[in-house]
């Protein structure tokens, strides 16, 4: 795995900020020399990081190579993860590395050789918490075409930045898009339905922290629509307002889905990062 420092700072700390990953888990990786800052192994925890470096966690293990992230569930059709903020689902031209499909990629084929990995659904770049990957291709044709009738509960939390008014809101747009990837708000005739609910379970002077569930997928769904209502997400570079926070204060917690396979319906969750916490101390 793959990280440019967007700051200066210690090693140890920048990671724990960076990822989503216990304090624990990257003394480990630290221990075992698994991580490297421009080229050099380092095992001190206050190494120090300067703007621009690149760091690069990996393992030596012949046997399992573990992601630098949690693996929620697996089993021998499906593998869940807890995605971190700022490394994209799946490769694009500029990225064909730093992504969880490869991280993940790795990993099963550090268990056996001849493993496959899936894609399923996406999460933004920026947006952390539940995905699901398929592990053959029968798994993927089951849950990819039937996505929408399988999945029973996609929940998220975000931070967003003022007071709202409606503590409690369904929010129904049609969105379209530009040329240039930006989602915006469209209407009936040209656009795609979005629904977003959500539910503000705890506030401060400058920001709501809110429970969101989506009857629809619809891509920056979320984001769009709240800053659509003047109370975009934090850390929105791409929809928001200006504001110093280094990721997007959006996270997948809960993805409730009927698994095809084995007839059960199944309930993913993930904890919330830290970073959200001291925002409404």
């Amino acid at each position: 795995m793959k990280i440019i420092a967007d700051r200066d700072g210690e090693l140890l700390e920048f990671l724990e900020e960076k990822l989503d990953v216990s304090k624990k888990t990257l003394k480990q990786y630290l221990k075992h020399g698994n991580i490297y800052v421009e080229n050099v192994k380092t095992t001190k925890y206050d190494y120090p990081i300067r703007l621009n470096n690149v760091i690069i966690i990996k393992s030596k293990n012949k046997e399992v190579i573990k992601p630098p992230f949690p693996i929620i569930y697996e089993d021998e059709n499906i593998i869940v993860v807890d995605k971190p903020s700022g490394i994209l689902t799946m490769a694009t031209n500029d990225e064909k590395e730093q992504t969880v499909y490869h991280i993940v990629r790795e990993y099963l084929i550090s268990k056996n050789r001849n493993s496959k990995i899936f894609i399923i659904h996406r999460l933004d770049k920026d947006t952390s918490g539940v995905l699901i990957f398929a592990k053959n291709e029968y798994a993927k044709k089951l849950f990819q075409e039937n996505w929408n009738d399988l999945v029973k509960e996609r929940s998220y939390i975000a931070i967003v930045h003022g007071v709202l008014s409606k503590k409690e809101d369904t929010l129904l747009d049609y969105l379209s898009e530009t040329s240039t990837n930006l989602v915006y708000i469209s209407n009936k005739n040209k656009g795609k339905v979005a629904i977003t609910k959500y539910k503000v379970i705890k506030e401060s002077n400058n920001f709501s922290k809110l429970e969101i569930h989506i009857e629809t997928g619809r891509k920056n769904q979320i984001r769009v629509q709240l800053a659509n209502i003047n109370h975009p997400i934090v850390g929105d570079k791409k929809y928001g307002i200006k504001d110093n926070e280094k990721r997007l204060f959006l996270h997948a917690n809960r993805l409730q889905v009927f698994n095809p396979i084995t007839r059960k319906n199944m309930l993913f969750k993930c904890d919330i990062p830290k970073a959200f916490k001291y925002l409404l101390k």
